[in-house]
């Protein structure tokens, strides 16, 4: 089954790609994903800053900067893997090292 995490932290703390690709918790995750075969893919999000928010309210569009809600976590990036099962889905999101700083939510995929 499909699973995306959706990575969120404070990103007024968040590492640099080069910490990030530094990191020895970034690198053993990604070696777990890989071992248990299950990345479909992920990004890091830019800062929300970048972000533009779009609603269609009785056929007016509004268009804002900035993020959809007022908070201090922000989805900051998405993994998307194959897990058996949501226990399975749970278990790798753990080893996530923005688990212990941000937390990951867990959404299974529509297929």
């Amino acid at each position: 089954m499909k699973y995306v995490f959706l990575i969120c932290d404070d990103e007024t703390t968040s590492p640099s790609m080069e910490e990030i690709r530094a990191d020895p918790a970034f690198q053993a995750y990604d070696a777990e994903v890989d071992r248990r075969g299950g990345s479909l893919g992920g990004a890091r999000l830019r800062p929300v800053a970048a972000a533009t928010t779009v609603r269609v309210r009785d056929g007016e569009t509004m268009v804002s900067d900035g993020p959809f809600a007022e908070t201090k976590d922000f989805v900051g990036g998405i993994d998307i893997v194959e897990c058996a099962d949501l226990d399975d889905a749970l278990a790798l999101a753990a080893l996530h090292p923005y688990a212990s700083r941000g937390c990951i939510e867990v959404r299974p995929v529509w297929e």
